[in-house]
């Protein structure tokens, strides 16, 4: 009888490792790591290589121009930082400029909740997409509108202008720097809510609502809060009420709509997008900058006079604040009925 003996176990050959093939694997992860780590920082030194040009999607004189200038004076980034006004569609003219411009961290916007959250329900057709065509940068601040009415007006305080409302449909006109701005689904809110109706009027921007708001040729307006708020303390026009849920420190004594309205609550916000695919190098460095500028005493006083709250953020959170925003507005808009004129 044969007795067999088994072969001493060996691991198949595939699976044998030299140690100088290891090593040599070790060595090629390791400069690979190097590799990525020195691109990354290339990058970062690198940037910017030419001055920046920001583009704001309203005209002069309203917070997301505000806002940008500030930045573009603060900043120190090694090259200036040119702002650009490109007006016009409720924000989508400037904010699709930047969306299909080249993703390098040259060309940013002054977003806003209307061109980032709001438009995209408003619009059946919209030339860019919100979240997919950016890469956020930072939120910035954010504010009340303010509730104001031409001087004219035999109102003092939301309740006398919703039974004016109630006694006159329609008799009364609301302008807007243009459709889908927080300014005008702020209206279509109201209106929601308070089962009143009024015309929305369109604007170019708040700069051509704002004469016709003192004439009267539009009687209602949820502008901004640092425009509208200087105008009102000069008496130019009266206020209200302001559309967030508590009130601003900036105007403790003007009551929010809420506490006529329950439920009523409209924040404006500003936030910096670059064009998508951005290098995550460059997005951190601008990220920092922003931060930077906007935690400068100077010009967190200059906020708070205007009543803006710097309001700052990741680049992450600030997608997971879009995401929800969209989420939000978009049942607003549907429940009101509203769409783009």
């Amino acid at each position: 009888m044969r007795i067999h003996t088994a072969a001493p176990h060996q691991p198949p050959k595939r699976w044998a490792i030299s140690p100088v093939s290891s090593l040599r694997r070790v060595l090629g992860l390791a400069l690979l790591g190097l590799g990525a780590l020195s691109a990354t920082g290339a990058w970062s030194q690198s940037f910017p290589t030419k001055p920046l040009r920001l583009v704001v999607t309203f005209p002069p004189g309203g917070a997301p121009d505000i806002l940008a200038r500030l930045f573009s004076e603060k900043a120190q980034l090694g090259f200036p930082v040119v702002i650009d006004n490109r007006p016009g569609a409720g924000g989508n003219i400037g904010a699709d400029n930047v969306a299909k411009a080249v993703g390098d961290g040259h060309i940013l916007v002054m977003g806003t909740v209307g061109t980032h959250a709001i438009n995209g329900a408003l619009y059946d057709k919209m030339p860019y997409d919100m979240v997919k065509d950016f890469s956020p940068i930072s939120l910035i601040a954010s504010a009340p509108n303010l509730l104001v009415v031409n001087n004219a007006l035999p109102v003092k305080n939301v309740p006398e202008l919703i039974a004016y409302m109630k006694a006159n449909p329609n008799k009364l006109s609301f302008g807007s720097p243009g459709v889908g701005t927080s300014v005008h689904v702020s209206g279509e809110l109201f209106k929601s809510l308070t089962g009143t109706s009024m015309t929305h009027v369109p604007y170019k921007g708040r700069q051509f609502a704002i004469p016709d708001l003192i004439g009267g040729s539009i009687q209602v307006m949820f502008d901004n809060m640092p425009s509208a708020l200087p105008m009102a303390k000069e008496g130019k026009i009266r206020a209200l009420a302001q559309t967030t849920a508590r009130r601003s420190p900036a105007a403790p004594d003007v009551p929010t709509v809420a506490e006529t309205v329950p439920g009523f609550e409209a924040t404006t916000w500003f936030a910096m997008f670059a064009p998508a695919n951005v290098p995550r190098p460059v997005i951190e460095r601008l990220n920092a900058e922003v931060q930077r500028v906007f935690k400068l005493p100077d010009v967190q006083e200059r906020l708070k006079t205007l009543g803006l709250d710097a309001v700052l953020s990741s680049p992450e959170e600030l997608a997971r604040y879009q995401a929800s925003e969209i989420v939000k507005w978009a049942k607003v808009v549907k429940d009101s009925g509203a769409k783009a004129e």
